[in-house]
């Protein structure tokens, strides 16, 4: 739903925009982690107000992928330490937090520190950090005393159509999504004694997964312990047959690999071939493992899904790829 009233609020005088629009003046485009960065935030708190808003959702939550091999975080936590309990796992779509919460998060993505979402009261308000510095609000009320205010702090909202940012239905899939509903789960459990699957993906939000172990015994604990509104892809069994897995390691670029240690977890990395020496080290100590392509289509899942709410209403915006089995059941919906 597009909310009627929109601004962008920005540190940049407009009257320092060349005639395309484009900044020329001497603002810096990171945040100063001092009086600017607060007017931000002052300016998001009066919306706030002025809508009558006290809690946010976090919506299609992000951060780089944790699953590169090797690399650090550039922030440690990407800026959400001490926000969630759990760390990370409460950052998921449809997380509710009170205002506070929300303007920290808002100071995590002026700084860029890895964590990006959408915050917003559907219907009411949302707000979210673009490129450079750029603050986006909207709003179903026109805010008059927050703008107001916002200048006073010595920053420019400015009247927009929409938010460039904003969630558009041209980022849904066409084909309908399939939850994780208990037919899926039914399904799932049928292709795991049938020996077709073997391994769950649980991308929990862009940019992090987890891997589970499937068997008869472990897919109703897997299911309880999910994130709310998590992505899910079924993969085959891992390979026992290390020596094939390393083998068919490529002479370079990119490549995800799923192993599962002595321990029972199952872990992943994605690596170049700078990294495949001590990649394939860590893959030769493993009880199985798997080489993933990632590159688009070249490695299906067997099936995808995404978890609806408690209520049974798939609620979450993301999609995930549809395989060919996602369309067959797509299409058994259409006709049925």
């Amino acid at each position: 739903m597009q909310l009627p009233y929109v601004y962008r609020v920005t540190k940049y005088d407009p009257a320092d925009r060349d005639e395309h629009g484009y900044y020329t003046g001497s603002q810096d485009t990171v945040s100063d982690h001092g009086e600017v960065e607060a007017s931000y935030l002052q300016a998001v708190a009066a919306f706030a107000e002025d809508t009558g808003v006290d809690h946010l959702a976090v919506r299609e939550p992000q951060i780089p992928s944790i699953a590169h091999f090797g690399v650090e975080p550039p922030v440690d936590g990407f800026g959400l330490n001490g926000l969630f309990p759990g760390g990370p796992t409460g950052f998921h779509d449809g997380a509710e937090v009170p205002l506070g919460i929300g303007l920290e998060l808002v100071r995590a993505m002026l700084r860029d520190s890895g964590a990006w979402c959408r915050l917003e009261v559907e219907g009411t308000f949302a707000v979210h950090v673009g490129w450079d510095q750029y603050l986006y609000i909207s709003s179903s009320r026109p805010c008059e005393e927050a703008l107001a205010h916002t200048r006073e702090l010595g920053l420019f909202p400015e009247r927009l159509d929409a938010s460039p940012y904003a969630f558009g239905a041209e980022e849904e899939e066409q084909v309908i999504q399939r939850p994780g509903d208990d037919d899926f789960w039914a399904d799932l459990h049928w292709a795991v004694v049938t020996g077709r699957a073997g391994i769950l993906e649980e991308t929990y939000l862009e940019g992090a997964s987890r891997w589970h172990h499937l068997t008869s015994d472990t897919i109703d604990p897997v299911r309880v312990g999910l994130a709310p509104r998590a992505r899910l892809a079924v993969w085959p069994s891992l390979s026992t047959d290390i020596d094939a897995v390393l083998r068919a390691l490529p002479a370079d670029g990119l490549v995800e690999v799923v192993w599962q240690d002595d321990d029972g977890n199952i872990r992943s990395a994605i690596a170049d071939e700078d990294e495949f020496p001590e990649l394939a080290a860590r893959i030769s100590r493993a009880h199985a493992a798997v080489l993933l392509s990632v590159y688009a289509g070249e490695s299906v899942p067997l099936c995808t899904a995404v978890m609806p709410d408690n209520d049974g209403v798939l609620r979450a915006r993301w999609r995930t790829e549809p395989t060919p089995s996602d369309r067959d059941w797509a299409l058994r919906q259409a006709q049925g």
